[in-house]
């Protein structure tokens, strides 16, 4: 298993010094889900939300919190994010919304923390806008689905 790299020697918390390495082209996509009744998808659907638009506002809210990540994970760098997507699928059996979000960047580390959090939120947002019909949704899944480096 592979040491710990946000704990120093001494066993405390600390950035990765990330000086060193070269910048270069980085993306992540992360994946999450969130269950809800399938009369609920049908009401996001058609807009029937109190709220507004449920998959508008949780895109931007997915977008919005890449961009953010260094301000609510402590020991993430603070990135300068070139690119970041969330789309939504439902799928056949009408049970989920699966969230996928993408982040680039052209930095010294990676960016699967930005991507996995555009996904959390945008999970999150869709509770939220959704709570007051459906009382058994599930946030489930978040993971990471791939990185790369160029």
């Amino acid at each position: 298993m592979s040491e710990l790299t946000h704990i120093d020697a001494d066993g405390q918390a600390r950035m990765v010094d990330v000086s060193a390495k070269p910048m270069q082209a980085r993306e992540a996509v992360a994946r999450s889900e969130i269950h809800l009744a399938s009369a609920t998808i049908d009401s996001i659907e058609s807009g029937q939300p109190a709220k507004g638009n449920v998959l508008a506002t949780a895109r931007l809210a997915g977008i919005m919190a890449a961009k953010k990540t260094a301000e609510l994970i402590p020991l993430c760098h603070p990135l300068p994010i070139t690119h970041a997507e969330v789309s939504f699928e439902t799928p056949p059996s009408r049970d989920r919304i699966e969230i996928t979000a993408t982040a680039r960047v052209s930095a010294q580390t990676g960016v699967e923390m930005e991507a996995l959090t555009a996904v959390a939120v945008a999970a999150l947002t869709i509770y939220d806008m959704c709570k007051a019909i459906d009382k058994q949704m599930e946030i489930t899944g978040i993971r990471l689905l791939s990185k790369a480096k160029r």
